[in-house]
């Protein structure tokens, strides 16, 4: 059974949140991860073993960034969630 974890940036991001659409596109994103979570794209370089997971909505780029991390169970670690502006830089601060 996998869990989930979402982290403080992306609980932040994702309770701020007030439309409704979006809320459930970034539900239905985090039961596909849950499913399958090589449907995201593996980052490279300083983000290796990140995996990133675009969400396309009203005309603008979202994303979704977690780790897969394996502890007796499989557990998903949502670590952020913003929109594609600056996403990476942020997520690299965060990291360090």
């Amino acid at each position: 059974m996998t869990q989930l974890r979402i982290l403080p940036p992306a609980a932040k991001f994702l309770k701020k949140m007030n439309d409704k659409k979006l809320k459930a596109q970034y539900r239905l994103a985090i039961d596909k991860i849950l499913e399958d979570h090589t449907i995201g794209i593996a980052k490279t370089g300083d983000l290796a073993g990140v995996y990133g997971y675009d969400i396309y909505y009203n005309k603008t780029n979202y994303e979704l960034a977690y780790t897969v991390e394996y502890v007796e169970d499989k557990f998903i670690v949502v670590i952020m969630a913003g929109t594609r502006e600056n996403f990476y830089e942020a997520l690299k601060r965060y990291m360090k």
